[in-house]
């Protein structure tokens, strides 16, 4: 940002041929145009800004990010959105707090 003098505002700006910036960020046009032109460079063939959008998230659920974070990193109101956007379910037939075992049974409290 110190490069490019951007000091507030959004990072991604239009810039003029002589290569200055102006404006206060770039079109949604402009974001089809650079993701259509970058899919052509490595020949596929139906890329939306928004299946980018989608392959992050799975991305970032496959190495072990978290619904909540996902869900936070996508903008979504509900984890049930991100779920969705997602193609997952949480596992609440099996949850991760049923894996403490003996921790709350009698005997167990009394060895603590």
């Amino acid at each position: 940002m110190a490069a490019a003098n951007v000091t507030d505002g959004r990072v991604f700006r239009a810039v003029s041929r002589h290569g200055t910036a102006w404006g206060r960020g770039i079109s949604e046009n402009v974001v089809w145009y650079v993701v259509r032109d970058c899919a052509r460079r490595v020949e596929l063939e139906h890329a939306a800004p928004h299946d980018l959008r989608r392959i992050c998230a799975k991305l970032c659920h496959v190495n072990g990010g978290e619904l909540e974070q996902i869900q936070f990193l996508l903008g979504h109101a509900s984890v049930l959105t991100a779920e969705r956007y997602l193609g997952c379910k949480q596992n609440l037939e099996e949850p991760v707090n049923d894996r403490f075992g003996c921790l709350f049974e009698r005997k167990c409290l009394e060895r603590c």
